[in-house]
C-alpha cells in the first residue's frame, strides 16, 4: 500500500525513516540482510512510524531523536510478521512471497530474530528508562499474544472477551505505545502522552477487528493474500464468533471448521455462511465504537494539523478497503 495522502505534512521525514529501515538491517550476514530487506522492500502502511512522528509534535519534534523510536517500533512489527508466516505456513505477504514462502522455515525464523535483535540495538541510542521499559513490557505482551493465537487455532468455543484480549496484545499496544512514545521521546506533557496512548489503543483495536473483515470480506489483489486466510490457518475472528452466536449458523459453521481443520474443505461455503449472517456488521459496529473512543481521547489535546491528521486516520481505518 502507497503511504496515505493524510500522511503528507510527514512526506519528507517519513522518506527518511523508510532509509533508516533499511539501513538498518544492513549487516555482515548477506543472506540475513537479504531476507530482512526482502519484508521490509515489500512496502507496508508503516502506521507505526507514522505515529511516533505525529505523538512528536505534542512536544520538541527532533526527527534524529524520534527515528530512533519509530525504526525499531516498524522493526518490531515486521519480525513479529516474519514469525506470523512460519506459524500460519503463509505464502504471501502484501502481494509478495513471505520470507517463508522464497526460503524456509528455519531462514525465516532466524530473520525474525535479526530484525528482532536490529531493533533493540537501535533502541540503546535511546538515554530515557521509561522508553525502554515501555517498550520491553510491549514485546512481552506481543509474545503472549503470538502464543493465545496459536492455542486457540480452531477453538470455536472462545469469546468475544478473549478475542479482544488477544489483539489487544498481539496489535493495539504495539500502536499504542507508538503514539506514547513519539511524545515522549519528544518530552511531551504526560497528561498528552497517556491520551495519545489511549487514542492509539483504540484505533489499533479498531484497525485489528478491521483488517479482521477483510479477510473475509475482502479480494487477493485488496488485502495482498488469499481470503480466509486467517480461517484457514485456524484463526478465530471476531465475525466468525458472533456468526457462531447465530442459532441459525452455528452447526453449519461448526461443520465448516472442523473440515477445514481436516483439510476436506476450502474456506468458500464457511465464508458465505458469516456473510450471510450478522456476524460482519456486528464487528463493524464494534470497531466503530473503538474510533468513538479513539477520537474521544483527541479532544482534549490541542487543536493543530497532528490533531486533525489523527482524527483522519481514525476515519480511514473504519472505512479502509485495504
Amino acid at each position: 500500500m502507497k503511504r496515505l495522502q493524510i500522511f503528507g505534512m510527514l512526506n519528507k521525514d517519513m522518506d527518511q525513516i523508510e532509509k533508516e529501515l533499511y539501513r538498518s538491517v544492513q549487516g555482515d550476514d548477506e543472506l540475513l540482510t537479504e531476507t530482512s530487506l526482502h519484508l521490509l522492500k515489500a512496502g507496508g502502511k508503516r502506521l507505526r512510524p507514522v505515529f511516533v512522528l505525529m505523538g512528536g509534535k505534542f512536544g520538541t519534534y527532533d526527527l534524529e531523536k524520534l527515528k530512533r523510536v519509530a525504526v525499531p517500533l516498524e522493526l518490531i512489527h515486521s519480525a513479529s510478521l516474519v514469525h506470523d508466516d512460519v506459524i500460519d505456513d503463509a505464502e504471501l505477504r502484501r502481494g509478495e512471497q513471505t520470507v517463508k514462502a522464497k526460503w524456509d522455515d528455519k531462514i525465516a525464523m532466524y530473520t525474525g530474530d535479526y530484525i528482532y535483535a536490529k531493533a533493540l540495538v537501535m533502541t540503546t541510542e535511546l538515554k530515557n528508562p521509561r522508553i525502554h521499559e515501555i517498550l520491553s513490557r510491549a514485546m512481552v505482551e506481543m509474545s503472549i499474544g503470538e502464543m493465545e493465537q496459536i492455542r486457540d487455532f480452531f477453538n470455536s468455543g472462545q469469546s468475544v472477551r478473549h478475542y479482544l484480549r488477544r489483539i489487544r496484545r498481539k496489535t493495539a499496544l504495539l500502536i499504542a505505545i507508538s503514539c506514547q512514545l513519539g511524545a515522549l521521546a519528544a518530552d511531551a506533557d504526560p497528561k498528552m502522552a497517556r491520551l495519545l496512548y489511549n487514542y492509539g489503543y483504540n484505533v489499533g483495536m479498531a484497525f485489528q477487528i478491521r483488517d479482521d473483515l477483510l479477510d473475509l470480506s475482502g479480494t487477493e489483489k485488496q488485502i495482498g493474500k488469499p481470503p480466509g486466510s486467517d480461517m484457514r490457518q485456524g484463526n478465530i475472528t471476531l465475525p466468525v464468533i458472533y456468526s457462531l452466536e447465530d442459532e441459525r449458523l452455528r452447526l453449519p459453521l461448526l461443520e465448516e471448521l472442523d473440515a477445514i481443520r481436516k483439510g476436506h474443505s476450502g474456506v468458500g461455503r464457511a465464508i458465505d455462511l458469516i456473510l450471510s449472517g450478522e456476524g460482519i456488521t456486528r464487528a463493524e459496529d464494534l470497531a466503530s465504537r473503538y474510533i468513538e473512543k479513539a477520537l474521544a481521547a483527541l479532544e482534549a489535546l490541542p487543536n493543530n494539523k497532528t490533531k486533525r491528521s489523527l482524527r483522519d486516520i481514525a476515519f480511514f481505518i473504519t472505512g479502509r478497503n485495504y
